[in-house]
């Protein structure tokens, strides 16, 4: 909610405590704890809540259908986007997901709108149908179009930034922000333009 005196774009976490209301100074490594990826299904999506860089983990379970009507269920994530990925993720990354029920969730209760969210979302549907996980230690960013291809999304040096001061060591990002990357030599950036294009890069990963 609005503070009447405030901006609207910042985000503050708060955890209650005996003591009160206590600010969480680091809110990424409180929602995504000790996990850095590493297993099928899971990716770290870098996002951006306000002006406020935020580390969440998007986890997707593909199980094959056994009722008719495929299930597309989304936690904290918006259910027609969703569908509108899914049907992306076929068409354009040939991964047939029309007999598989599919569930998405933004893990420890966090939400997502942003569109920068569409590639981290992709991948860990594409993980866990393919059971293929993307390298540990690896972050994902990218808003993807109805054509397949991935577009660049603003603070991606923001992004890069918390994800490097929580010891990331690689970022799947938008080709169109491969030269914010470039001011983190620590960080082995994949650039990606296409739905296609990541498949191919994290399929032997």
């Amino acid at each position: 909610l609005k503070n009447r005196f405030g901006p609207v774009h910042e985000l503050g976490v708060f955890e209650m405590t005996g003591a009160g209301l206590v600010e969480v100074t680091n809110p990424s490594a409180l929602y995504i704890g000790d996990r850095t990826g590493g297993r099928p299904g899971s990716a770290i999506l870098a996002a951006v809540e306000g002006t406020r860089p935020l580390l969440l983990e998007v986890q997707a379970l593909t199980v094959p259908v056994k009722y008719g009507t495929p299930r597309r269920t989304a936690i904290g994530f918006d259910g027609t986007r969703l569908a509108l990925l899914l049907a992306v993720l076929e068409r354009h990354g040939s991964l047939a997901l029309s007999g598989h029920d599919v569930f998405l969730n933004v893990a420890g209760g966090a939400e997502s709108e942003e569109p920068a969210a569409d590639l981290a979302v992709l991948a860990a549907v594409a993980g866990s149908a393919r059971e293929s996980a993307l390298p540990k230690g690896a972050v994902v960013f990218g808003e993807v179009g109805l054509l397949g291809e991935v577009r660049a999304v603003t603070d991606a040096a923001l992004r890069l930034k918390e994800a490097v001061s929580l010891g990331f060591t690689e970022a799947f990002l938008p080709a169109g922000n491969a030269a914010e990357a470039a001011a983190f030599p620590d960080l082995a950036a994949t650039p990606v333009a296409s739905v296609e294009e990541l498949l191919a890069r994290t399929a032997a990963a």
